[in-house]
């Protein structure tokens, strides 16, 4: 189903006419998310005719009702204000309804037939794209209604599947057993939002198009890595889920080794999705383990406590709804890793993650080496500081170098001064939100920014050895809402002769 076609070195993906299928189709990820950055899509002519939405779910609700609450956040979250009624009332004419429940075979009964018909009216030729937007622990049930109704493998079908993929090794290993009992690998689309942010698409072309930069990404040139992504929310009403999830979990285990994935891995021997997935397993399987011993090495986890933000205090975490008194789960994280390979021998990998923190941002910041000191020492008042590389995700997308320039003057005065590229000012466009071009992709039946079953599982693999380690490592440490951490965080890197960035 997948259909490039190129001109010069512009790839575009050709998506057929298709039926989506949302499970969970009243919850806040369809609303929010999913039905706006179709209709977006639809708004630049890039969904297929015939395309269709049917939503799955609990509730007893008619197509005209459906219809009705997906426009209310088709108002409220799409990027096209207002929106264009006649593009509106074309693609709801294919949007549906379907109530049953997860586990009730008769629902799938009428389903198939339904989409059956689907085909008939709209010419969808069997093409189906099942969205798992629920809970995790209905994962299992909709995976085997499709499988048992025929819906899986043999079909024109794929399936996204949203994160958490598994809580742990074990668990992630029986999802994809699952998930391959009904549908081969080619048709899963394992979905990470960060994975369609536009600087994370960047990265490839950044190294691989730019004969200046792939030269000098390797540890002769390259001092360190720190991948930072902070948020200043705290877990609000989300308190029994974080519980159960924790900071590793929610982020680290996912976006950010897919983050280090990209940056660390070799160029691929193309651009199909699994040249290029080959070469991020590779980057983790290479990820020295971390020894449950030496955890407090190689890691620091924190829990914020009562603050302030932007002069509003706001409560700690044990005091958030739904949380224990005695909670020790982590609401912030600190890695360092190290990939042997020739590569990115001796660099480390800081990573670092939290809640309640200053801002909310997400970025990537490759320190190359300081210059020799010899020639400028004698002259300058203070150290040439390193070059800078800033791989902006949010808020604002775009890449930043930091260099040295000479101050004007009669002295040798030389500071860091930095050039700064950010999309919207160099395109004169707003960027798609990242679902937009995932749900494209999937369509067009391209999984390059889809995770394999293989890279979750090499993640899990060294998440749980952090896991492992914490549960003996006593409680986290405690910081201040609205401050960059726990104390320990900034020991943990300062041990090492460095600092952590600010964003």
């Amino acid at each position: 189903m997948e259909n490039p076609l190129r001109e010069g070195l512009v790839t575009r993906h050709a998506a057929e006419p298709c039926v989506v299928v949302i499970f969970g189709a009243t919850g806040d990820l369809t609303r929010r998310k999913l039905v706006p950055a179709l209709c977006n899509l639809a708004h630049e002519g890039q969904l297929p005719a015939g395309f269709a939405v049917v939503g799955f779910a609990r509730r007893p609700k008619s197509n005209a009702e459906f219809r009705a609450e997906l426009l209310d956040g088709v108002k409220k979250f799409s990027r096209f204000n207002p929106i264009n009624p006649a593009v509106w009332d074309s693609f709801a004419q294919g949007i549906f309804y379907h109530q049953a429940e997860f586990s009730d075979a008769t629902g799938y009964d009428r389903l198939n037939q339904f989409l059956r018909q689907l085909d008939k009216d709209r010419g969808t030729a069997g093409n189906r794209l099942f969205y798992l937007a629920t809970a995790p622990p209905d994962f299992t049930t909709i995976i085997r209604q499709l499988g048992a109704h025929g819906l899986g493998r043999g079909t024109a079908s794929r399936i996204i599947v949203e994160k958490p993929f598994g809580r742990s090794l074990a668990t992630a290993h029986e999802l994809n057993t699952e998930l391959a009992t009904v549908f081969d690998e080619n048709q899963v689309y394992r979905i990470d939002h960060y994975l369609g942010k536009e600087t994370v698409q960047n990265i490839l072309a950044l190294r691989f198009a730019n004969e200046i930069f792939e030269p000098l990404w390797n540890q002769k040139y390259i001092d360190h890595v720190q991948i930072t992504v902070s948020e200043s929310l705290g877990v609000e009403t989300r308190g029994s889920y974080y519980e159960k999830s924790g900071a590793l979990r929610d982020m680290v285990q996912n976006h950010m080794m897919q983050l280090l994935a990209l940056v660390g891995m070799e160029p691929p021997a193309g651009l199909a999705a699994n040249d290029i997935r080959d070469e991020k397993v590779k980057v983790l399987r290479s990820i020295r383990p971390i020894e449950p011993g030496h955890i407090s090495q190689s890691s620091v986890r924190g829990q914020y406590a009562a603050g302030s933000l932007a002069g509003k205090a706001v409560v700690g975490y044990h005091e958030e709804l739904n949380v224990a008194p005695d909670s020790r789960t982590e609401t912030f994280v600190a890695l360092k890793l190290f990939i042997d390979n020739w590569r990115w021998a001796s660099v480390p990998f800081y990573l670092r993650h939290g809640k309640r923190l200053p801002k909310q941002t997400a970025e990537i910041a490759i320190q190359f080496k300081a210059p020799p000191a010899v020639l400028f020492a004698a002259e300058t008042t203070a150290p040439v500081q390193p070059n800078v590389l800033v791989l902006r995700i949010q808020p604002d997308e775009g890449i930043a170098i930091r260099m040295n320039a000479k101050v004007p003057g009669t002295a040798l005065h030389i500071e860091p001064v930095k050039m700064d590229f950010r999309y919207g000012g160099s395109f004169g466009a707003r960027s798609p939100e990242a679902y937009e071009r995932l749900l494209h992709d999937a369509l067009a039946g391209d999984a390059t920014l889809f995770t394999r079953s293989d890279e979750v599982e090499a993640s899990w693999r060294l998440m749980d050895a952090v896991l492992t380690g914490w549960q003996t490592a006593g409680r986290p440490a405690a910081y201040e809402a609205g401050t960059w951490g726990p104390p320990e965080a900034d020991a943990f890197i300062a041990k090492d002769g460095r600092t952590w960035r600010r964003p």
